[in-house]
């Protein structure tokens, strides 16, 4: 059987041509970055995931054209949750990604008019602090942060792997499914062309730029408010090779392009796009209801609204907000300080992520005049069972027991826990420079290997 490969690839020549197709579906069409990720699992003409143009041709017989869409109920069903759950995992995680604390430099408070110091270093800088800035303080500033996203759940972006599964076909007329010739449609493997398989791998290539510019001002000695604005930059490269891998037979009856005596069993398509634009807006605020010499407590509410447009990766798509208890301490410039709380997530039935338990851990110290060392293990423990189901294994009772499974993605939690390590220099004239790492320490979610952040910001 000659084994001959197709390439789609996604640019101008193959825009000009898919104008010339009028059966073309608005998948095909879909210019933001999520649809051209849907792209990467379509070959040929057609709307539907892993339709087969090739065995559809009208120019094949029609016992052939009938097995033109036996993949696609396994791509709408049950691995459809995987092409729907990487899609919509990119663009959670940069709708969820962490942002500056809310108070940063030297905080005061007023007693009889006069400012007083609370606090000797500059703070942390992906954790909270209970100190408050004082009346009438203000903090405004701006941060890059930038990455590329690396693993699903510990799995290679540039390497996931899916076996899309044959359509259990039960209609006893089916060729093959003869009673009297003991043939059982109901079993998987019946008739033997459900055992093709098609192996799929996908090679994903995200990096996103996030430039936060954010302000916080005293609104009173125990409280502060803050509202913080990214624009987002997400570029994405996408390549997808899909096989078919027939289980026998003088002809094939799957395949994407060719005849059934000379099929072409391979196929690729890549896909490229680049989206820019307003974030998930965030305000927040902080009350301090505890303070001591040597410790302080705060509360700390943050809302983040769908302002940034999902569909380009840019934002979440749905509304979220945490509530945060801020413990913190000092003594001679050595600040530990935590946070405990509860992140809250709308539209769970619609996205692969759950509300989660906030958990943050850390210090900030002045190890020298004008600089502070920052420390953090920063973390957020999903509730409950995570909202991506992965396909169970699929089992073949014909013409052999054999059972099938349909990814190297695992079926795991999706806690996030990050190391954050950074600095801070208190320059001239209340302006402070930051920098800092974050470097994921478990496997859960989708992750970049490492972010990278830096800021300049300004007290008065």
């Amino acid at each position: 059987m000659n084994r001959r490969s197709l390439r789609i690839a996604s640019g101008p020549i193959a825009a000009l041509a898919l104008l010339l197709v009028p059966a073309v579906g608005t998948a095909q069409t879909d210019r933001s970055l999520r649809g051209k990720i849907s792209q990467l699992f379509i070959f040929g003409s057609g709307e539907d995931p892993l339709f087969l143009a090739g065995t559809a041709d009208p120019n094949n017989p029609a016992s052939i054209r009938v097995h033109g869409d036996h993949f696609v109920p396994a791509a709408v069903s049950e691995n459809g949750s995987l092409i729907a759950f990487i899609t919509g995992a990119v663009a959670t995680s940069i709708g969820n990604l962490p942002i500056g604390a809310t108070s940063g430099g030297t905080t005061f408070r007023f007693e009889g008019g006069v400012p007083v110091k609370t606090s000797t270093s500059a703070g942390p800088i992906f954790a909270e602090r209970a100190q408050t800035l004082g009346k009438g303080r203000t903090v405004i500033g701006i941060s890059r942060n930038s990455f590329h996203f690396a693993s699903l759940r510990g799995v290679p972006l540039n390497d996931v792997e899916l076996i899309f599964t044959h359509e259990n076909v039960t209609n006893q007329n089916t060729p093959g499914c003869d009673s009297i010739a003991g043939g059982d449609c109901s079993k998987m493997g019946i008739p033997s062309l459900e055992n093709d398989l098609m192996q799929f791998r996908l090679n994903l290539d995200v990096n996103v730029s996030v430039t936060n510019l954010y302000a916080t001002y005293g609104l009173t000695d125990r409280l502060d408010v803050g509202l913080v604005v990214p624009l987002v930059s997400t570029h994405m490269h996408g390549q997808s090779d899909a096989q078919i891998i027939p289980f026998g037979g003088p002809t094939a009856a799957h395949f994407f392009a060719g005849t059934p005596s000379n099929p072409v069993l391979s196929a690729t398509r890549s896909v490229d796009g680049s989206a820019f634009g307003l974030g998930d807006v965030a305000v927040r605020s902080q009350l301090k209801i505890h303070e001591s010499d040597r410790s302080r407590v705060a509360l700390l509410g943050e809302a983040r609204f769908a302002t940034g447009a999902s569909d380009d990766l840019l934002g979440a798509g749905v509304f979220s907000a945490r509530g945060v208890a801020v413990i913190s301490g000092e003594v001679n410039g050595f600040s530990p300080h935590a946070n405990v709380g509860y992140a809250f997530h709308s539209g769970k039935r619609d996205l692969p992520w759950n509300d989660a338990v906030i958990a943050v851990g850390g210090f900030d110290d002045l190890i020298a005049p004008r600089v502070t060392l920052a420390v953090d293990l920063v973390s957020a423990l999903q509730v409950g069972r995570s909202n991506l189901r992965i396909p169970g294994p699929v089992t073949y009772d014909a013409p052999f027991h054999r059972v099938i499974n349909p990814t190297t993605i695992p079926d795991e939690r999706d806690d996030l826990v990050n190391g954050s390590f950074g600095g801070k220099y208190q320059l001239p004239n209340g302006f402070t420079l930051v920098a800092n790492v974050l470097i994921p320490l478990n496997r859960g979610g989708m992750r970049p290997n490492i972010s990278y952040t830096s800021s300049l910001e300004f007290a008065f």
